[in-house]
């Protein structure tokens, strides 16, 4: 026998007969092989991670997937004719500025230095807590829940193509309204005419001056590009195709749909701002789509779309704000609290990305803000709070600074608005935004001595008694939000709202110029005013408008149409130049010093929540409509009526 040839093997070893020792040795190697299954196909490798991971280093907080694996998943689940992303490596980012919507836009672009860090367990500002077993079992129910209803529902209506011929049929009321929203009211129909005025006064400036760059510099009579975008050019021009659409200003429009299909160039190489590129060029493109039926749009956005994945493959799936749209790469803005990635930025993705999956019929996009939407709820919540950083790499909380003004706003707004562009199906959004709206409440809410209600900042337990003109959406939101909490707070909610925009109007009217500061306080001995020379300028900002839009909508007092004309005059004596619109450097003295910038939201924010103001309420209805974060209509989703129509047609052709 081959055994007993063996050096070092006596035949007096080998007293088991040949057939023996065959079934002995295929028992071993079956033990072995289920052993090394099971320590390395379990899922999601806890016991590799245990094993391989240094002692020393955190592990991230989890949601079921890995950046790897989930960037498998996914190319198993895209469909054949698309491309998977391409993968995040590691790269320095080179200095550069750009103007955030929730900074002032005004950061600085640097490299992520110190995210591994986190990593190794050595920033010493994450913030963990245990949660409560009630919050626990709460958030789990809740997850659970959402995770299911929005699994059936995605595998429901991912089953065939989009139709806009459907999606139109769904709608209740015609997008442009009976009269393209004409009042009856001659005083309201002068306005609203004369705020169509200045928007295309503002636009032929930009075409004139600027055409295919970022913005109009109008003193100097030039474009200006700036590096937000990631290379990408026309930011005016995809941000006014709805609002040009909507007021009828036709010609105008067709320019701006020639310059998308013809010179719109999507591969560029540069880094851009993730929240940035979403809210204007995904948001602008999407609601073009839907108001037009033009499949162009869909197709650039779709390509876009999927550009933007890459910066999700991160440890815990948070994607990171800066990406570079040629190579896939990405990183944390060097500003940021040690690399951290920035609440109001990954928390502003939700409305698009899932018209990005209803339209592509892909479910990669709402998967990947669901995930967002996991680690948030089964992390601790300081007080209920949410602040504003958070860690990709470690998902903990890096610093404890809460704001609804800038770094935090518009993930509060997403929350609302994911539940009402759900058909009022997304519970797991609806809870949370209550909840956030009870922490909010319980320690952010402040009134004055003079009778003023205002949202503070919170600053790991002590309040900084000041309000951004980026918080002053919330008028808006908390009203829009009113009917769907508990009934016995519905007029709670209103009051709310209604206090919320009376401050920030009040914003306006203590200012030499009616225009309002960029932030403004109440401790020493000042109420609604900016105390810090700092604080003193206006860049055409919308936010106050948008809330006197909503309150008029939900509340028809005459005040907010009232307020809204105050507003168009400010802007008329203070900001109207020669050739467009620009900002002031301070809304205090009546020597204007102008900024020499027409921002690109003045056309697709400001300028439209004006005409909306003005206009009736079934231009847009909000029966149908939601904005998104830069005033872009995203249409409601009622997949009820979606598959009945499916199922009908079925019907008549079989």
């Amino acid at each position: 026998m081959v055994f007993r040839k063996l050096p070092g093997v006596s035949a007096s070893g080998m007293g088991l007969r040949l057939s023996q020792k065959f079934v002995f040795l295929l028992f071993l190697s079956g033990l072995v092989t289920l052993c090394f299954g099971a320590l390395f196909f379990l899922p999601d490798s806890v016991r590799l991670k245990r094993i391989f991971l240094s002692k020393t280093e955190t592990q991230p907080v989890t949601v079921g997937s890995g950046s790897e694996n989930d960037a498998t998943r996914e190319h198993l689940k895209r469909p054949k004719d698309q491309e998977p992303p391409r993968g995040m490596t590691p790269a320095k980012g080179e200095t550069t500025s750009t103007k955030l919507k929730s900074l002032s836009r005004n950061p600085t672009v640097s490299l992520e230095a110190t995210e591994e860090r986190l990593a190794g367990g050595k920033a010493q500002e994450d913030f963990t807590l245990p949660r409560s077993k009630t919050e626990s079992k709460t958030e789990s129910a809740s997850e659970k829940a959402a995770t299911s209803s929005s699994s059936s529902s995605n595998r429901a209506a991912m089953s065939d193509t989009f139709s806009y011929d459907k999606f139109k049929g769904c709608l209740l009321k015609p997008p442009l309204g009976r009269d393209t929203g004409r009042p009856s009211d001659p005083q309201t129909n002068e306005r609203r005419e004369k705020v169509k005025e200045m928007m295309k006064f503002s636009w032929d400036n930009y075409k004139r001056y600027a055409w295919g760059k970022n913005e109009l510099r109008p003193l100097t009579k030039n474009g200006h590009i700036g590096n937000m975008f990631g290379g990408l050019r026309g930011a005016s021009i995809i941000d006014s195709l709805d609002t040009l659409y909507i007021m009828g200003l036709m010609e105008e429009y067709n320019d701006a749909k020639e310059w998308v299909q013809t010179s719109l160039d999507l591969n560029s190489n540069g880094e851009a701002s993730l929240f940035e590129v979403n809210i204007r060029y995904v948001g602008g493109l999407l609601a073009a789509y839907y108001l037009t039926g033009e499949e162009m749009y869909k197709s650039k956005v779709m390509e876009l779309g999927e550009k933007l994945l890459p910066a999700f493959n991160t440890p815990t799936g948070i994607p990171r704000g800066v990406i570079n749209l040629g190579s896939g790469t990405s990183w944390s803005w060097g500003w940021a609290s040690a690399g951290s990635s920035i609440l109001a930025e990954f928390g502003t993705l939700h409305l698009e990305f899932v018209h990005l999956s209803e339209l592509s019929r892909n479910p990669i996009y709402t998967e990947k803000v669901m995930n967002i939407r996991k680690l948030l709820n089964k992390i601790e919540k300081p007080h209920g709070l949410y602040p504003n950083f958070l860690s990709p790499v470690s998902g903990n909380w890096v610093q404890h600074h809460v704001s609804i003004g800038g770094l935090g706003d518009s993930f509060y707004e997403y929350l609302i608005k994911s539940y009402l562009m759900s058909d009022k199906t997304d519970e797991n959004a609806k809870q949370m935004y209550y909840g956030a709206m009870e922490a909010i409440e319980a320690n952010l809410v402040q009134k004055s001595p003079g009778g003023l209600t205002y949202m503070a900042e919170w600053r790991g337990g002590i309040l900084d008694h000041k309000m951004g003109h980026l918080a002053c959406f919330s008028g808006g939101m908390i009203g829009i939000g009113a009917d769907d909490g508990a009934p016995e707070k519905r007029q709670h909610f209103l009051d709310l709202a209604a206090e919320i925009t009376h401050t920030c109007h009040e914003s306006y009217t203590r200012s030499a110029t009616k225009l309002g500061p960029e932030a403004f306080r109440f401790d020493g001995g000042g109420e609604a005013t900016a105390t810090r020379l700092s604080d003193r300028y206006y860049i055409l900002r919308p936010e106050v408008i948008e809330s006197y839009m909503y309150m008029w909508r939900l509340t028809h007092d005459p005040k907010y149409r009232e307020w809204g004309w105050e507003a168009v005059e400010a802007l008329e004596q203070h900001c109207r130049v020669e050739s467009g619109f620009s900002g002031i450097r301070d809304v205090y003295t009546m020597t204007a010093s102008h900024d020499n910038m027409q921002q690109s939201f003045f056309l697709s924010e400001t300028l439209k929540y004006l005409y909306l103001l003005f206009s009736d309420d079934d231009l847009l209805p909000l029966e149908d409509w939601v904005f998104n974060t830069e005033a872009h209509p995203l249409p409601i989703i009622r997949r009820g009526c979606l598959q009945d129509q499916a199922t009908q047609e079925k019907t008549v052709s079989e």
